[in-house]
């Protein structure tokens, strides 16, 4: 009776084995693909943007939590700034004390001016009583002395006002330094993207270049995946792709963005030892960012799939059509342009 019982345990335990082994190799079984078609496993990517501040300071308050959407130029944070506004309305009251010294300036040729036309009055009068004898030679050579005065003190009271022009110059780029910190505490989303992590809480005191937010930037949704050499020479840059995600039944229109030009070896990610054991070329596929915007409540990244390449033909071949599992594109993907 135990023997029958064990016999009965040994063969259900190998029908579940070899059932097990059906289904994976069934799960692992790529489809039959085109000759001008290349697959490689990869997952859902998008780059990660760390919004930090440029300025030291304490944090005024963050409008930004994890798992909210934000859009390009949203204020996601604010850096304390009454120190700063402090030191612009000390630069504005340096601004108008050196404009003042400016019109000083400016008044002091007015005078100087006007004190050189005199003294070229004088010394034409003295020349003509000198030819005619009712001056002397001294009284004269003071004359041309007097003028010689004027226009050194003409030129002087120019170049002051230059000076004061310049010293104007530098207080203005003074002020507009600390408005631009000022300005450089208002914290903004770079891009469409959704809060990953939030590194700050009000009241922080953060050094420059301390993080606030972490950011997955939507407007840059890829998958990274690797080919061998004898796919990747025929990859181009701007090459048509789809992406086939695990967890959905369509396929996502894509196109290649970047081709290494050098091999490495592949990630563990990579299912079978012999894959990992070639030198391969990363080659990264980019989503539309139309296509992520229109279903952006859905997008996530890590989710795992497989990007298919169209390569370039070889000489008198014919592009072929895209597989039928590839051919269901979302709804919003016009058919007639974007399937073979």
């Amino acid at each position: 009776m135990e023997n029958n019982v064990k016999r009965v345990i040994i063969g259900v335990v190998l029908l579940l084995a070899v059932a097990a082994s059906w289904l994976l190799w069934q799960y692992f079984q790529a489809p039959t693909l085109p000759a001008d078609l290349a697959s490689g496993n990869g997952r859902i990517e998008a780059v990660q943007v760390d919004i930090s501040t440029k300025i030291a300071g304490r944090v005024e308050s963050i409008s930004a939590q994890e798992g909210d959407l934000v859009q390009p130029g949203q204020t996601v944070a604010m850096i304390d700034t009454a120190q700063l506004r402090a030191q612009r309305l000390r630069a504005d009251a340096q601004i108008a004390s050196a404009e003042s010294q400016v019109a000083a300036a400016e008044a002091s040729i007015a005078q100087a001016k006007a004190r050189l036309v005199l003294a070229q009055q004088e010394l034409a009068r003295a020349r003509e009583l000198l030819k005619r004898g009712h001056a002397s030679q001294e009284s004269y050579d003071t004359n041309v002395s007097a003028v010689a005065v004027a226009k050194a003190n003409l030129k002087a009271a120019e170049a002051t006002l230059v000076s004061q022009q310049r010293n104007v110059d530098a207080t203005r780029a003074d002020a507009q330094g600390i408005q631009t910190q000022i300005d450089d505490a208002t914290l903004v989303a770079p891009s469409i993207g959704r809060v990953l992590y939030r590194l700050a809480e009000p009241g922080e005191v953060l050094g420059s270049g301390g993080k606030v937010l972490t950011l997955v930037n939507l407007a840059d949704v890829y998958m990274e995946t690797f080919l061998p050499s004898s796919q990747a020479h025929r990859v181009a840059i701007g090459a048509e792709a789809r992406v086939k995600l695990d967890i959905l039944d369509v396929a996502i229109p894509a196109t290649v963005s970047f081709v290494s030009p050098e091999s490495q070896f592949t990630p563990k990610e990579v299912e079978t030892a012999s894959e990992r054991e070639k030198l391969m070329f990363r080659v990264k596929v980019r989503v539309p960012e139309a296509l992520v915007r229109a279903y952006i409540d859905r997008v996530k990244t890590g989710v795992r799939g497989v990007a298919y390449i169209r390569l370039t033909a070889l000489p008198g071949e014919e592009p072929s059509a895209w597989p039928e599992f590839l051919q269901k594109l979302p709804p919003m993907v016009n058919p007639d342009t974007n399937s073979d």
